[in-house]
């Protein structure tokens, strides 16, 4: 049986887990792509139930690291959903990899690394924020 301290401390990392992925959905979402709040909410919030279960579920009979292998495997058929190709142009790569990146952090926060998955939130919605995208033309403000 698990206790109610560890009880209260799994639904903490399942509510981290959530938010973190919903601030890097808003940033998608605010960009216009199709996958926001809810999707990368969902894909952290899945990510650490799937770890904290691999952790606490099975009474140490289980091998937590092959579920992380396996949240990774499958969250990559959900990111090649979000990718499109038409002609010579391909669409979603960046929302792929941000859903790759979001489950990584449920996994992280999951197995109680709240710290390293607060920082790679950051990280990730500072690089789509402010990183360049391909195709953007550079501003000609300065030529004028």
């Amino acid at each position: 049986m698990i206790s109610l301290e560890i009880h209260g401390q799994m639904l903490l990392r399942l509510f981290v887990a959530a938010v973190l992925g919903a601030v890097i959905g808003y940033e998608r979402e605010s960009a216009g792509k199709p996958a926001g709040v809810r999707t990368h909410g969902m894909v952290s919030l899945g990510a650490a139930l799937f770890t904290l279960v691999s952790l606490y579920g099975f009474g140490g009979a289980s091998d937590p690291a092959r579920v992380a292998a396996q949240v990774v495997t499958g969250i990559g058929f959900l990111g090649a959903g979000a990718i499109l190709h038409q002609r010579d142009l391909v669409h979603g790569l960046t929302t792929a990899a941000s859903l790759w990146v979001t489950a990584a952090i449920g996994v992280s926060v999951g197995a109680g690394m709240e710290l390293m998955s607060i920082a790679t939130a950051i990280l990730v919605f500072l690089l789509l924020r402010f990183g360049p995208r391909p195709g953007a033309k550079p501003s000609q403000d300065h030529l004028e």
